[in-house]
């Protein structure tokens, strides 16, 4: 059942954490920081799920459909704030002096 060893599915998941986290640390822009946000989320799914494949129970994918929910309620209300933001300041980079508040 089991053809995948638990390694792969954890070293992707590493690999798409430090992708995400790299990409939230070094861009600028608020909607690449939201990008990489998502990414570290989806490498949590990702280990929650590669569990509970492991031990052969749902409570991994239940938990994953949680995180999968709360990212996505996240993301819109992030995206309205954002929006917001652009209005008043017509810029939406994290460092610009413009953008200060």
């Amino acid at each position: 059942m089991n053809d995948i060893p638990l390694s792969y599915f954890l070293i992707v998941s590493a690999l798409l954490f430090s992708i995400g986290l790299s990409i939230m640390l070094l861009k600028r822009n608020m909607i690449f920081v939201l990008m990489g946000i998502e990414l570290m989320l989806n490498a949590a799914n990702l280990n929650l799920i590669a569990f509970s494949r492991q031990d052969d129970q749902i409570q991994g994918l239940v938990f994953s459909v949680f995180v999968l929910v709360i990212g996505v309620c996240e993301m819109s209300v992030a995206l309205a704030i954002i929006l917001q933001i652009y209005r008043h300041f017509k810029n939406i980079d994290l460092g610009a002096e413009k953008s200060r508040f």
